[in-house]
């Protein structure tokens, strides 16, 4: 197994020092590559404190600066707020700043209230249809001259001006949970990003039955690689679980405003749904997000990382964060580069 990190510039309270968050952020970056991850992740989110990330192309560049070995990649760039020909220069651009170390992750975006400010009038549901004529159409850019009349967007001739230094392009990954997704990713050799959010092992389960069967549906065509991602903390005693545990309840009740676009954003900062107003509170019960996340001492990070194994996920992505403090995420980084990483030779 390998692993990668998703890190995201994130402020959880206005008195909180961006300039910490900066520099913490960086830091992380830099264990993360001297620790053994191949890949650090960049997020694009925008007008919003928790994810600090309005061009995933600039904070990477930025990483590349400050990094010589690790990869670089945007989970994602969301299709429906770029046009192609930026997207194609911008990925092109990256891969030469950072000496061909681009991996490029395309999606449909997450959340409505930034559809409602970035694309209004458009449905997040919607989004994924942006992203599949978006693909092709930066592929084709990246080749050579290509000209596009599609139905988001129409240009003549044009050109990815430079061209990416991994030919015939970077990998390219996609954000899959429904099997259509699934499919779509086979179809175009693209690698496969699954999140299962708080839901328990069964749900990754899920999501290996859903590549196998788009494998068969698919005949002739590589196996992508498996990447499955969860929220991570690891700590000394078994007795801190409740730490990482409290600051996610926290953290996932602003989550829960979003993705229910219930407006209550004030200056960036998302207001969190009370635990006991939770609809779907059971999602959240303290010991089950201990249990389904990827929380503990790292004798049991690693047993559950064993499972994850066998089931068939290939590399393993170390979501940071989620509301915990600064301290608490270096050391959980800490933790897992010198006791995790070691076990998974």
């Amino acid at each position: 197994m390998k692993f990668q990190l998703a890190i995201n510039m994130e402020r959880i309270a206005p008195d909180i020092d961006m300039r910490d968050v900066e520099r913490h952020t960086l830091e992380m970056v830099q264990m993360a590559e001297d620790g053994g991850f191949i890949i650090v992740w960049a997020a694009e989110h925008h007008a919003l404190e928790m994810t600090i990330a309005p061009n995933p192309f600039q904070i990477l560049t930025w990483w590349a600066a400050h990094t010589s070995r690790i990869r670089l990649g945007t989970a994602v760039v969301v299709a429906p707020y770029w046009h192609p020909v930026n997207v194609a220069g911008e990925a092109a651009l990256l891969d030469l700043y950072s000496g061909g170390r681009l991996e490029f992750g395309i999606g449909s975006g997450a959340y409505q209230r930034e559809f409602d400010i970035m694309r209004p009038g458009l449905k997040q549901t919607e989004g994924y249809k942006f992203m599949q004529e978006m693909l092709p159409a930066v592929k084709a850019l990246w080749k050579g001259d290509y000209a596009h009349d599609g139905e988001f967007w129409s240009f003549p001739t044009a050109t990815s001006v430079p061209k990416p230094l991994q030919q015939p392009h970077p990998p390219i990954w996609i954000a899959a949970r429904a099997p259509v997704t699934y499919d779509y990713a086979v179809k175009n050799n693209c690698n496969i990003t699954s999140w299962p959010i708080t839901k328990p092992m069964s749900e990754v389960e899920i999501y290996k039955e859903r590549l196998e069967t788009a494998l068969s549906n698919n005949p002739g065509n590589p196996r992508p690689i498996f990447a499955t991602m969860r929220h991570t903390v690891v700590y000394d005693n078994q007795r801190d679980w409740e730490v990482p545990v409290n600051a996610a309840i926290r953290q996932l009740g602003q989550f829960e405003n979003l993705f229910k676009n219930l407006g209550n954003v004030e200056k960036g900062f998302p207001l969190a749904i009370e635990f006991s107003q939770l609809a779907n509170r059971d999602e959240y019960n303290p010991k089950m997000l201990q249990e389904n996340l990827m929380f503990g001492t790292p004798e049991e990070v690693i047993t559950k990382l064993r499972l994850y194994e066998d089931i068939g996920v290939d590399h393993f992505i170390y979501y940071s964060s989620l509301g915990l403090g600064l301290k608490e995420q270096k050391r959980s980084l800490e933790l897992f580069v010198n006791e995790v990483i070691p076990a998974f030779p």
